[in-house]
């Protein structure tokens, strides 16, 4: 079951994190500038976990958007979600950005609910 969780929603029009730690729910909206290259996703998502003291482990799930979206947002968010995985131990979900419909804690519990979370994140849908 999915309790504390980080969420990765990069599509390349919409770019959220959110997290869910001990029934409290934080949501961050990304602006990515690529002339500042300090503010890139794994800093951002390091410096929103640090924030909000998540401690990443083998109870903790991680859930990315694939797709549809940028072919370059859903690459780069899937491997660092895989990343975090490989390092840390935790769980990787993966969801499709039509299950979704507004991504608010309401909606993202909605998605947990009706078990619309993949495992499986060979086939992510890019646009084109």
């Amino acid at each position: 079951m999915v309790k504390n969780f980080l969420i990765i929603h990069f599509t390349g029009a919409n770019n959220y994190l959110g997290l869910k730690i001990h029934n409290n729910f934080f949501v961050k909206k990304i602006q990515m500038n690529i002339k500042n290259k300090k503010n890139t996703l794994v800093n951002n998502i390091f410096k929103f976990i640090a924030q909000k003291n998540a401690k990443i482990d083998k109870n903790f799930s991680i859930i990315v958007n694939l797709g549809p979206g940028s072919f370059s947002s859903l690459r780069i968010s899937l491997a660092i979600a895989k990343g975090i995985v490989i390092s840390k131990g935790a769980k990787l979900y993966g969801y499709k950005d039509s299950s979704l419909d507004e991504f608010n804690p309401k909606n993202i519990e909605l998605l947990i609910k009706k078990n619309l979370l993949e495992n499986n994140l060979i086939k992510p849908v890019y646009m084109s």
